[in-house]
């Protein structure tokens, strides 16, 4: 049997359909026509421009929301998580695209640290290369000698040039996208889990727009905490065992970084949902770090596990190690912290508001 579509193929048949539209429009105004060719010329570049469109699987249409996932969000297990990783994957990524190229002053501070830009040199690998060279100058003996041969050993350093100093000076500019892309990212990850339609790129710039001033001010702040406790931690680990305090300190440290850890995904959730200042939003995410511990404690693990699983690919296969963290592994970082943490905040502030509305007895007019 024939295909239709041949069948309407056929020349005769186009020779019928060229007639037919030509009939078509001897019957319509020059600015008809000219209005017609125009839509169609548009009509070509919006399909070529959702063609090639990088968010287009997050703008199109999808099945809607189905009991299942609504379920996801009112009961946030462990086997819940996962499904929640599978239907929402492909706007994970498009968030993880936001999330590291929104803070594109990351990438000067690895070209910096790259040694592109530097000067090789070598520098005596011990201390008293020094001294034995002079030693050796001025009277050279066998025992001088013998000495040399095993101090000299030399090592290869980089002398930072100016364009390093101009890269670095360029990545401190992290400090004004920090927080605002965060804010963003948390924004869009929340109402996925809440089931919520999302819109990338604009729900992206409007959460952003919103809470600018918030955003900004705990950025800044957020980056000189996590900056103060790695700086606390190299300083007390390179002192540990010279004595009980430093010791100590070395341990409060770290239970202050582990603190922190579980409060930040908290305080950006607290920005996007609520109108709060900072300081309550520090004291409501220690309260919501103590009652959500288990939930905090899970986070934790599934945290560990991908950087172990990152840190195994650096030696398994460099480049695939190179590849995750611009892929998946930030914004996965984020989806694990907002699954943990949202059910907190909605059982004990969000919930309790809504049932206090309801029990309030409405007033005669």
């Amino acid at each position: 049997m024939p295909n239709d579509n041949n069948r309407n193929n056929h020349p005769t048949n186009y020779g019928r359909n060229n007639w037919n539209r030509q009939k078509e429009s001897e019957n319509l105004s020059l600015d008809e026509i000219e209005a017609r060719e125009q839509e169609e010329i548009r009509q070509a570049k919006r399909a070529e421009r959702k063609k090639f469109n990088v968010f287009n699987s997050a703008y199109a249409d999808g099945k809607g929301v189905d009991r299942d996932e609504i379920a996801i969000s009112e009961n946030p297990t462990l086997p819940n998580f996962f499904k929640f990783i599978g239907r929402k994957l492909n706007q994970i990524l498009s968030t993880n695209i936001l999330l590291v190229f929104g803070n594109f002053p990351i990438f000067f501070f690895l070209l910096a640290m790259s040694g592109y830009f530097s000067l090789p040199t070598t520098t005596p690998y011990y201390l008293v290369f020094a001294p034995l060279r002079g030693a050796m100058l001025f009277n050279q003996s066998p025992a001088t000698s013998a000495l040399w041969t095993v101090f000299q050993r030399q090592m290869e350093i980089s002398v930072l040039t100016t364009a390093d100093y101009v890269l670095f000076a360029l990545s401190a500019l992290v400090i004004l996208t920090f927080g605002p892309v965060n804010v963003g990212v948390t924004y869009l990850i929340r109402n996925l889990f809440r089931g919520k339609p999302v819109f990338i790129m604009q729900d992206f710039f409007d959460s952003i727009k919103r809470n600018l001033r918030q955003a900004f001010v705990y950025g800044i702040l957020d980056i000189c905490i996590i900056a103060l406790l790695f700086f606390d931690i190299v300083f007390f680990n390179l002192n540990y065992g010279v004595n009980f305090v430093l010791d100590t300190m070395l341990f409060m440290i770290w239970c202050l970084t582990l603190l922190y850890f579980f409060m930040r995904p908290y305080i950006y959730l607290m920005i996007v949902t609520f109108d709060l200042s900072l300081f309550k939003m520090f004291k409501n995410a220690l309260y919501f770090t103590v009652l959500g511990v288990k939930r905090n404690f899970m986070f934790l693990l599934g945290t560990a596990a991908l950087l172990l699983l990152e840190y195994v690919l650096m030696f398994a296969y460099f480049p695939l190690a190179v590849i995750v963290p611009f892929v998946i592994l930030p914004a996965m970082i984020v989806t694990m912290s907002i699954y943990a943490s949202y059910p907190v905040i909605q059982k004990y502030m969000i919930d309790p508001y809504y049932e206090e509305i309801s029990d309030t007895p409405e007033e005669d007019d």
